[in-house]
C-alpha cells in the first residue's frame, strides 16, 4: 500500500466481493492471500484485501501456459 495514501481512503473489499470483481471462487481468493500474491487484513476471522490490490494484481502481465 503506499505510503502517501491515507487509510480513510483505502477502500476494503470482503473475498466474497474480491471472487464476484475477479470473477473466481472465493477458495481461489483465499489462496492468493494465503500464498503471499494478494495483500490483505486480517478482521477478526475474515480477511479484508485492499481494493486497489486487487486492480494491481489484475494488472499484472498474463502468464503464457501452453
Amino acid at each position: 500500500m503506499p505510503e502517501d495514501r491515507p487509510l480513510t481512503d483505502v477502500r476494503f473489499l470482503t473475498v466474497a466481493e474480491v471472487a464476484s470483481l475477479m470473477r473466481v471462487s472465493k477458495m481461489t481468493v483465499y489462496r492468493l492471500v494465503h500464498h503471499g500474491e494478494l495483500p490483505a487484513v486480517r478482521v477478526g476471522r475474515s480477511f479484508r484485501v485492499p481494493e486497489h490490490a486487487v486492480h494491481e494484481y489484475l494488472r499484472q502481465p498474463f502468464i503464457d501456459t501452453a
